[in-house]
């Protein structure tokens, strides 16, 4: 199961999620995604900070994005500012101005019960 932003949503501030989130709307501020994925639609304008574990774009993003396992960049989206994740994918097509920094993989602490 997944939330959301709809379409006809705009959000100014934070939005912090726990699960896969889908973001259609606007969104100014910082969005954070705790361990799954954020998707962004095609019609979505975003303009924040973003982290994640994996980070979907769509549509377009204006600001930082740092996902702790990937970031794909589809056809349609547009991404104004800096990508840091282990993998970063853009596809053909996609417009893509900033910095581009592929980190390693974070790994996961194991806590001894």
């Amino acid at each position: 199961m997944s939330s959301g932003i709809g379409k006809s949503i705009r959000i100014k501030g934070d939005v912090v999620a726990r699960e896969p989130f889908l973001i259609a709307g606007r969104v100014e501020g910082t969005i954070a995604v705790d361990q799954h994925t954020l998707t962004i639609a095609p019609d979505a304008s975003i303009n924040a900070a973003i982290t994640a574990e994996s980070v979907v774009i769509e549509g377009t993003v204006e600001g930082d994005l740092a996902a702790t396992s990937k970031i794909l960049v589809q056809s349609t989206a547009k991404v104004e500012g800096e990508c840091s994740a282990p993998i970063v994918s853009i596809a053909e097509g996609a417009i893509v101005q900033g910095r581009i920094e592929t980190t390693q993989r974070k790994s996961k602490l194991a806590v001894a019960s």
